[in-house]
Order: C-alpha cells, then structure tokens, then sequence
C-alpha cells in the first residue's frame, strides 16, 4: 500500500470542515495535518509567503494578488466562508449617513484596502448605489499579505493607537466594513434594509458573494494529478456528514457552481486598482 501523502493544512473553525478535523471523514491516499492560526488570515500570509503550509483556506483577493505575483499557489473551488456584503459596512446608529451616497468624501475604515470584504462591499457600493469610489479615503489599519503590493492613492494608513470601531464611534470615520465579527450594539448598517437588499441581490444576480477558498501548492498538483480530485471529494464528504448532523449547508462546491461569483470578485478587483487587468477564473483554478 502506497504511504500517505502528508498535507500541512490550515482551515477555519467551519462546520462543514469538522468531520475533516476530528477524523470521520478520512482518506487513503492523503492526510491533513491540521494547524490553527488565530487569526486565521495569518495562514493567508503564512502561504503566500512561501511558509510552511501546503493547503490552506485562502482570501479569494489574496490568491488573486499571489497569482498575480506569480506566487506558486492553485485554487480549489471549495468556498468555505462567505459573508453578505451590504450588511458589513455599517456606521453609527445616530450617523448623518442615510444612504450609502452618504459616504462620498469621507473616511471609511477597512483592515486593509485589499482585502477581500473591501473589495465586494465597494463592488456593491459603485455598481448598486452609484458611489463614487475616488470621492472617499480609505483608512486601512495593515498591508495586503503580499508583500509586492502597494495600496492606491485614495488610501491612507491609520497611524493612530485606535482600532476601526472605536474611530468611527469617535467620530474618525464616517463607517467601517471587513470585521469578522460584527457586534451590533451602537451600530447599524450603511446600506437600507441591508439583508432583504443582500437576499434581493443574490437572487436577481444568481451570485453568492464567497469570501474564501481551498488553495494547494502548485508543485504538489503538478507531481499528484491525483490530489485535486481527492480533495474535492473529502471536503465534499465532510459537508454531507456535517449537513446531516444539522450544520448550516455552504455555497454548493466546483469551479461551475462558483465560475459567477469568483469572476464578478476578480472584475470588482480590477476597477478598484488592486490587479492591473481582469483576471479569468480558469487562470487561477482548474477544472475539477
């Protein structure tokens, strides 16, 4: 019997990846070594830098900037965490922002300008509200994971000791979007209606807005042409066994079902200066 491949992994806490972690779902041909990161983005870092990880849950705008950069990294359409973005930019509950016009030529705070909350809030601010994206500073707190990358001019670096939520509440910035986990207390969503207008969205554009993926060193892909299938097949066995135990059901998983998604994500990209062209989808993941 051939020996198992070994794969250093790094995922989130995710239901649908449990049975993955405490070993229902197993393989012959392959085993995850899992690691925790907390936070989790600094697995993000960790792969795009070259570290010590041959499978990691990544950004989608993170690997978009790795590929760009000719990092050596393939996806594997698996979405493992997506969030609605009108409903993560939000401002104060007594803010003079009523709309999201409002926020032209004001200060709006994300983690970093390229992340990947950002870029489907201001995709949504632009193409839905008809905001004017150069009209506002984007305050960001870090860099993007890729080293190479330089934020545009409409950005500025926070500079002070303050996290996002207590400038804004200090009256700093007008809002703020990206944070994983949003306390409401004090708070309330730019966008009117945030979660009928999320829902509307999606329907009227059959896009589920994904936020991370699978990604796997290019060599490892190259010397198993076995592995990607594999993959697919054990994180798609892991979210049937994790469904029937009552977990939430992620977006469906394959390249097709994400093809819209994943390519609106690389366009919104694009027209907000963080790759210089529009990346393809087939360009970033194989077929599988």
């Amino acid at each position: 019997m051939a020996e198992q491949l070994v794969l250093r992994t790094a995922v989130g806490k995710h239901d649908h990846v449990k049975p993955l972690k405490d070993g229902r779902v197993r393989s012959s041909r392959v085993r995850l070594s899992f690691e925790e990161y907390e936070p989790l983005p600094k697995a993000f870092r960790t792969m795009v830098r070259g570290g010590d990880l041959d499978l990691a849950e990544m950004a989608i705008v993170t690997h978009l900037l790795a590929h760009h950069y000719g990092k050596p990294i393939t996806g594997l359409a698996v979405p493992l965490w997506s969030r609605l973005p009108h409903t993560n930019l939000v401002c104060p509950s007594a803010s003079p922002v009523l709309t999201p016009r409002d926020l032209e030529h004001t200060r709006v705070g994300v983690r970093a300008y390229a992340q990947t909350s950002g870029v489907w809030v201001r995709g949504i601010l632009q193409h839905e509200y008809g905001v004017d994206l150069e009209s506002i500073t984007w305050v960001t707190m870090e860099d993007a994971h890729l080293s190479e990358y330089e934020d545009p001019a409409i950005t500025v670096r926070n500079q002070s000791e303050m996290a996002l939520r207590p400038m804004m509440m200090a009256g700093e910035l007008s809002a703020i979007m990206g944070e994983r986990e949003v306390d409401p207390s004090g708070i309330r969503p730019v966008v009117p209606d945030a979660e009928k207008a999320a829902q509307d969205w999606i329907a009227s554009t059959g896009v589920v807005p994904i936020n991370h993926v699978l990604t796997i060193r290019t060599a490892l892909v190259e010397q198993h042409p076995w592995l990607m299938g594999e993959l697919m097949e054990l994180f798609d066995e892991a979210r049937h066994v994790a469904e029937a135990d009552g977990a939430a059901p992620p977006p469906a998983y394959g390249l097709e079902a994400n093809r819209r998604s994943l390519q609106l994500a690389f366009t919104y990209s694009a027209e907000q200066r963080i790759t210089p062209r529009i990346y393809d989808v087939n360009e970033l993941y194989p077929s599988i």
